[in-house]
């Protein structure tokens, strides 16, 4: 039977007559697995009876925290990402909770664990795979989920944001082709990133439509990180034929080709021309000044936050993939092909 007084219920009154605390019955309610069975059959019980009424999902109170999950945080671009995300939060009076998960399972299921134990407005995962498990707990929290550069194809409910990496791939080679470069090495990204793919493919692209055979010996499978651009940068000028120019699919990379220039004794852009991408901050004040294709990645962390929010407050997201666009920032790190 239910209660003449129903409406006049809350939670803090549930959890006294249960005996509990009111975190406690806030798990029940939102469905979270961290309560135990008997807990849980008491308080179901008493909320059935007195007739609480669950928020829908659009009407769910705010937690005032977005959740910011990577897989590293030893690099520039995440930095750039979480001040996007940081300025939509500041503006929405509420905190950002940064997280690293290492690529490692006991380190994801770890803060899975603490998730449980907390509200969230939503979670972005930044060039991250969602394991079915932990798409299917997510789901079963009702927690919001958008995805930042995905490794993979992502789950259809969840929304991406990414940048143009295939056309400004292309629009930098033909930048090196317009040169006179025919000869032109590429250090690669993480090949399970869809960004990386992406990128090299733009680059065979530009090179076939140019008539240019690709020559896979001048491909380097590189990671994003300064040492794979120092190893892919001495690989690639220890050859019979060098390339004269090399595009490298990230600042970072980009930079520690420059190192294996130097320790050779050459010079960038006299000796070899060198082209990144990103744009990242410092990259205007290496020398030479790094011209680089641009990808807005603060813009990408402040579209995945506001995403987010939008998702929370229960409003539809209109487009499942967005885009924003990549552009080529000429500066004084290629010349013409000798």
């Amino acid at each position: 039977m239910v209660s003449d007084d129903s409406r006049k219920v809350t939670i803090a009154t549930i959890a006294r007559m249960a005996g509990v605390s009111v975190p406690t019955v806030s798990r029940v309610v939102n469905g979270r697995s961290d309560v135990s069975a008997q807990t849980r059959e008491r308080v179901e019980e008493l909320l059935a009876r007195h007739g609480y009424r669950r928020r829908p999902p659009s009407m769910r109170a705010s937690s005032g925290l977005i959740d910011l999950v990577f897989n590293d945080l030893d690099s520039p671009w995440a930095v750039e990402i979480i001040r996007g995300v940081e300025d939509v939060a500041h503006a929405a009076g509420i905190g950002t909770v940064v997280s690293a998960i290492h690529r490692r399972t006991s380190a994801a299921k770890q803060w899975l664990d603490n998730l449980r134990t907390r509200s969230t407005e939503g979670v972005i995962f930044v060039t991250s795979t969602l394991e079915p498990p932990l798409q299917a707990e997510l789901r079963r929290l009702n927690i919001p989920v958008v995805i930042v550069d995905p490794a993979g194809v992502p789950p259809q409910e969840a929304p991406t944001i990414g940048a143009t990496n295939w056309a400004g791939s292309l629009r930098a080679t033909e930048y090196l082709l317009g040169l006179g470069h025919r000869r032109i090495g590429f250090i690669a990204g993480l090949p399970q990133l869809m960004c990386s793919r992406a990128r090299l493919d733009g680059y065979r692209t530009a090179l076939e439509s140019a008539g240019v055979p690709v020559d896979d010996r001048l491909i380097y499978p590189g990671n994003f990180y300064h040492e794979a651009g120092f190893a892919g940068g001495s690989h690639l000028l220890r050859l019979a034929e060098p390339p004269t120019a090399i595009f490298a699919s990230s600042d970072q990379m980009a930079l520690g080709v420059y190192e294996a220039v130097r320790q050779r004794g050459l010079r960038v852009p006299d000796d070899i021309s060198v082209v990144g991408f990103d744009d990242l901050p410092e990259v205007r004040w290496c020398s030479p000044p790094l011209t680089t294709v641009r990808q807005p990645l603060a813009e990408m962390g402040l579209l995945a936050a506001r995403t987010v929010l939008r998702l929370a407050h229960g409003e539809r997201v209109e487009s499942p993939r967005i885009e924003l666009a990549t552009e080529l920032v000429v500066r004084d790190s290629a010349t013409r092909a000798a």
